[in-house]
């Protein structure tokens, strides 16, 4: 399938498994009369190798060691990816970040690491299912940064265009996104 077969592919199945009108309360407190809760197109089976098809082609020339991000929304998108850049013979590792770190055992932030690995140095993109301000991205890419990382970019499969861009321009973070709310809101 072509990149633009699967993108109208993949829109599709946003369209029917994720994307919804109706006053909802978003992350950022916001209210909004639509939404996206991308978990069931990220758990489908066609949805999730589109996803990882679609985004391992965005960042395959990035020079990325690791993808990962803030719990819940970027484990599905990690795994996937990281499984999908293996078969390619490009690997690049996920991790993800909780949101709090656990009070037992190693009480890590930063989670999927092997006993010493680390990200010190490592080149690494934030992933996020649903971005609206970057608040969720920007905790991640923070975490990252304390274990010494190096976040090049911050890449969401559906940016709601809410000031995201500018929070991330305004941290020095590049920006992407695979699809705008705007893509949605016209039919």
């Amino acid at each position: 399938m072509s990149k633009s077969a699967s993108r109208a592919r993949l829109a599709e199945i946003i369209r029917k498994r994720s994307f919804g009108r109706g006053e909802i309360t978003l992350a950022s407190g916001r209210k909004s009369d639509f939404y996206f809760n991308l978990k069931p197109t990220m758990l489908d089976p066609e949805g999730a190798a589109l996803l990882a098809e679609l985004t391992y082609e965005t960042l395959k020339d990035d020079r990325l060691d690791y993808i990962g991000g803030l719990e819940m929304g970027a484990v599905p998108l990690a795994g996937a990816i990281a499984q999908l850049s293996w078969l390619k013979g490009h690997p690049i590792a996920a991790f993800f970040v909780r949101k709090k770190p656990k009070e037992h055992g190693a009480r890590l932030a930063v989670e999927g690491l092997a006993k010493g690995e680390g990200l010190l140095g490592k080149r690494i993109v934030i992933v996020e299912d649903v971005t609206t301000t970057g608040g969720s991205a920007l905790k991640a890419a923070e975490a990252v940064k304390e274990t010494g990382g190096n976040v090049v970019l911050v890449l969401s499969m559906i940016d709601r265009e809410e000031g995201a861009t500018e929070a991330f321009a305004e941290a020095g973070l590049a920006f992407r996104a695979l699809y705008t709310a705007a893509e949605f809101l016209k039919d």
